[in-house]
């Protein structure tokens, strides 16, 4: 859509913003023109240990400035990035520099110890890279970050990158099971950018504020930010008294937040003594988030907040619901919204199918298929998985979903978590949104357990407000009255917490472990 190369893309907003703030990190402060000098030299260095084009180098950093450099630089040197999500377990991270031939890795220090192990067990890695505070403290035979980003030529790479070359190869299903390379060229991530600058609200001159992994969906919308001339302040991670005291001292615009960060700024008791009153956008998604919370959160902050929806496969943006949508009274109609992830984007064709790939009647659930310029073209080294998931041009998601006469899609859930229980298929998203709707009830997760009568039996995991209580009978009861008898609870467990993923999602398949272990059938 862009018609740019990642680098060129990059090219743009250092050019265009040269004087301008681009990223903040800590203490330090970087201009686009800052940004663009140390990317280049970046690149230069890289290609001067003698990588070439085409190389798939890996990456495991925490959130720090040298992310979005090692981006450029790659982006600029015709490198393929295979980032390392932090939370793979080391034999799984093997396996991905194994499976894509990576010829170098660049990490933090931080994970020094999974680097030491992944060097014993490849010890063909041609280059190892290493972001340390103290150069001293470089392990032998590895290279400093710090050093090559000084000592390059800031200058063009002498070779040509093209839109069809390959930009990224960034895996997916690590936590459920053997992880799946997703590969994007330059092109179809252009795409993403632009879909974001379409459907996403991103104003002139946002400071954004990146607390989920900058080598992930934070990373994806750095671009669309830098685009419009804002700056990104960068969090090493999460904590909520850092996000408030920076959103209050940068005077943060916009961030993307997962829903269960959005839920521990909500019950955080302290909430109110922070100045949040500069957030114009806030971008949520990557979960399905409760309406009753969300209600509550457009209370607190105002209608500020803008969902998307996407998947690995096709980044960010299938759907979106913008803010003047985020609409928390008035009729039936108007307020059904809240429940939906909006519509499909500009540059989306979206259509919901039946397992024979029939489009269902309006209303009826079925698989969402996409087709947009930011699909995915391949899982690496899976043809027969490619297959079954592009067919036609379309992408089908596994997401199971609803649509309405307006186009609004409301996801029902993942097409694996669906329970069958006495033959009747029942979605936890459907029961665990009523159980929201408690004003006690702070978080929620539905799963499917054994059932000598049934085959599945629902059961819910709660977890309260602080202070406030509620009893398994009254919550039965509500789920009774809002969605009958078929998809009733017959179980409620309460906890302290729910176990989640590394991407804040309510872990079912923890959840589910303790009921299904030792059985041959498992769900999920």
């Amino acid at each position: 859509m862009l018609g740019k190369t990642v680098g060129e893309v990059f090219d743009y907003c250092c050019y265009h913003y040269a004087p301008k703030t681009a990223m903040v990190f800590g203490t330090r402060r970087f201009t686009f023109a800052e940004f663009r000098d140390k990317s280049l030299r970046l690149a230069d260095s890289l290609l001067g240990l003698g990588l070439k084009k085409g190389d798939k180098v890996g990456i495991l950093m925490p959130n720090c400035a040298e992310v979005p450099m090692a981006d450029y630089a790659y982006s600029k040197a015709g490198f393929v990035r295979v980032p390392l999500a932090y939370y793979l377990q080391v034999k799984d991270m093997v396996l991905l520099l194994k499976e894509t031939q990576a010829a170098a890795l660049i990490y933090h220090e931080y994970f020094g110890e999974q680097v030491k192990k992944i060097k014993e067990e490849l010890p063909g890695l041609q280059k190892v890279i290493c972001l340390a505070a103290d150069e001293a403290s470089v392990p032998p035979g590895e290279l400093s970050l710090r050093t090559l980003i000084d000592q390059g030529r800031a200058e063009e790479p002498d070779l040509e990158v093209e839109e069809d070359d390959l930009y990224l190869i960034l895996y997916t299903g690590g936590t459920t099971g053997v992880p799946k390379g997703v590969v994007h060229n330059h092109r179809t991530m252009a795409a993403s950018f632009a879909m974001e600058l379409l459907d996403f609200g991103i104003g002139r001159d946002e400071v954004f504020l990146a607390v989920t992994p900058l080598t992930h969906a934070a990373g994806a919308l750095a671009p669309p930010i830098w685009l419009r001339g804002g700056s990104v302040v960068i969090m090493p991670g999460f904590d909520i008294k850092n996000f408030l005291e920076t959103v209050q001292k940068e005077r943060v615009t916009s961030s993307f937040l997962v829903p269960t960060i959005i839920y521990a700024l909500l019950d955080y008791p302290d909430l109110k003594k922070y100045d949040t009153g500069s957030l114009r956008n806030i971008i949520y998604g990557a979960a399905p988030i409760a309406p009753e919370r969300l209600k509550e959160a457009v209370r607190t902050f105002g209608p500020v907040f803008t969902q998307l929806y996407g998947q690995t496969e096709a980044p960010m943006a299938i759907t979106a619901l913008p803010r003047e949508e985020h609409i928390i009274e008035g009729d039936e109609q108007v307020l059904a919204k809240l429940a939906s992830c909006g519509r499909p984007t500009s540059a989306t064709k979206l259509k919901l199918v039946d397992e024979q790939g029939r489009r269902v009647p309006p209303g009826e659930p079925g698989e969402i298929a996409v087709k947009c310029p930011n699909i995915m073209l391949e899982y690496w080294n899976r043809p027969e998985i490619t297959a079954e998931t592009i067919k036609d041009g379309w992408l089908y998601t596994g997401d199971v979903a609803r649509q309405d006469e307006l186009g609004y899609v409301y996801i029902v859930d993942r097409a694996k978590d669906m329970i069958v229980s006495g033959g009747f298929n029942i979605f936890p998203k459907e029961i665990e949104d009523v159980l929201h709707e408690h004003p006690a009830v702070a978080q929620a997760a539905v799963i499917g357990v054994p059932d000598d009568k049934w085959g599945e039996a629902v059961k819910a995991v709660v977890v309260l407000k602080p202070g406030r209580t509620a009893g398994a009978e009254e919550l039965i009861d509500l789920c009774k009255k809002r969605k009958g008898k078929i998809m009733v609870p017959k179980s409620i467990d309460f906890v302290d917490s729910l176990p989640l993923t590394p991407l804040g999602k309510a872990n079912k398949k923890a959840l589910r472990e303790p009921y299904w272990r030792g059985r041959d059938r498992r769900v999920g």
